[in-house]
């Protein structure tokens, strides 16, 4: 069962991730602009982020695996959709559908693990789950710079089909079902699309921006976000199953994990996003090159996953989410290294090496207490909760973090532009890390989850 759960979230987070490896090629072939590169990554986002609550409470009342199955259908057709796309506007649109499926599938695979482990073998479960996604997201540009080496862009969409079919026999014959029996509600649909039009209209404006300044078009826009907050205000405060539960958000727990993880999981979008074009843009490494730098976060990720969590078991989950991003923000600035000249070893092993420790300190305790924080009946909701956060962090961080840095047209292409832009990015990235240190040493309680549970 952890197998299959592992291995269905991966399909999301490795696809997330995988495509950024992939962007030259894909803007090469197909003629996109870094706006439209930009889209590729935040359409998917998009979809996912905005949806993501509405289907982990639709597996608390419907079955977690039957609403998880339908999600990988959902996201192998998409893939496939995208990897036949013959122009940058079909493939933006491919990826907005396969963000529906991500959306489907991504709280299922964690809430499966909460709700049927034993309580006692949660934290570990939890653990091994973030251990070996963080490895599954790690180790997607190595595979995606190996099959553009031998392939073409197109073949990163492809891999997700023999992954999916490998998913849905483990689920069918190894996962029980599971749901929360006292759910009767309606699922919050107005809210979910209210959810996706701000979403929608704040990604368009901070992308618009960047590309052509302050226009109409972005004042339409940000009009646009703002009604549809107040639509969604309106709307949860009225429905009778609303997608953010007033009783799951007003746990302080979970509210500081959700904080930490806005702040922390927008960087690390970001910084992947970034190091992979500025390792191909301006330092000029192959595609399997800049994938193979990321193999020391991949090792240590692992490697400290389970052994973090304990520590966090046993100390409370504020020490190691404070450190976390302390060392990540430490970790970007070394990243600075990577300049036109750079070697793997002096100049991305540094930065690479200390972005795994970050990572394997913080990722397991931050889960683990955004979903053991909330009754395990709401597991499917509060996982959707966490995963929105961190999907609408990277989503904004993402648009937003180049059009700060003045990366705009075809900066992608301009080494001379990106390299500026890629410093400005990753001192802003820093920044948000100590940000997130601090709202982690001020917000989080020092006790462990089960004591807070108790």
């Amino acid at each position: 069962m952890l197998v299959a759960a592992v291995l269905g979230s991966s399909l999301a987070s490795v696809d997330a991730t995988v495509v950024t490896i992939a962007l030259p090629a894909i803007g090469a072939d197909l003629g996109g602009s870094f706006a439209g590169l930009q889209w590729t990554v935040t359409g998917y986002t998009l979809t996912l982020a905005a949806l993501i609550l509405l289907a982990g409470a639709a597996g608390d009342r419907f079955g977690r695996r039957r609403v998880f199955l339908f999600g990988v259908v959902w996201f192998t057709v998409a893939s496939v959709l995208c990897a036949v796309a013959p122009t940058m506007a079909l493939l933006i649109a491919a990826r907005v559908l396969q963000g529906i499926g991500a959306a489907l599938l991504t709280p299922g695979s964690l809430s499966i693990i909460e709700s049927v482990f034993r309580p006692e073998d949660r934290s570990a479960a939890v653990a091994t789950w973030a251990g070996f996604s963080g490895v599954a997201g790690a180790l997607a540009p190595f595979a995606g710079g190996w099959l553009l080496g031998i392939g073409t862009w197109r073949w990163v969409f492809l891999i997700n089909v023999p992954l999916a079919l490998v998913v849905i026999g483990l689920m069918v014959r190894y996962v029980p079902e599971s749901r929360d029996e006292d759910s009767t509600a309606r699922l919050d649909w107005a809210g979910a699309v209210a959810t996706s039009v701000a979403l929608g209209g704040l990604t368009y404006a901070l992308i618009d921006v960047g590309r052509d300044g302050w226009s109409a078009a972005t004042a339409i826009a940000l009009a646009v976000t703002a009604t549809a907050g107040c639509v969604l205000v309106a709307v949860e405060r009225t429905t009778d199953a609303p997608i953010l539960s007033p009783r799951i958000l007003q746990i302080r727990q979970f509210q500081a994990a959700n904080l930490v993880t806005f702040l922390a999981y927008g960087a690390i979008a970001v910084y992947f996003l970034m190091l992979t074009l500025q390792l191909q843009v301006v330092s000029g490494w192959s595609p399997l090159a800049a994938g193979l730098a990321t193999t020391p976060t991949v090792i240590l990720t692992l490697a400290l996953s389970r052994a973090s969590a304990s520590l966090s078991d046993r100390v409370g989950p504020r020490v190691p989410m404070t450190v976390g991003p302390l060392v990540l923000a430490v970790a970007t600035l070394l990243a600075l290294s990577a300049d036109a000249d750079a070697a793997f070893v002096p100049d991305v092993l540094p930065s690479v090496t200390v972005f795994g420790l970050g990572l394997g300190v913080f990722v397991a305790p931050l889960t683990a207490t955004a979903i053991g924080s909330v009754p395990a009946a709401h597991a499917g909701v509060a996982s959707g909760v966490n995963n929105a956060v961190a999907r609408t962090a990277s989503l904004i961080a993402i648009a937003a973090v180049p059009v700060l840095a003045g990366l705009s047209g075809d900066a992608f292409s301009d080494p001379t532009q990106f390299e500026s832009g890629f410093a400005t990015s990753m001192l802003i990235c820093s920044a948000l890390f100590v940000l997130a240190a601090l709202a982690a040493a001020t917000a989080t309680t020092g006790r462990s989850t089960t004591d807070a549970d108790d």
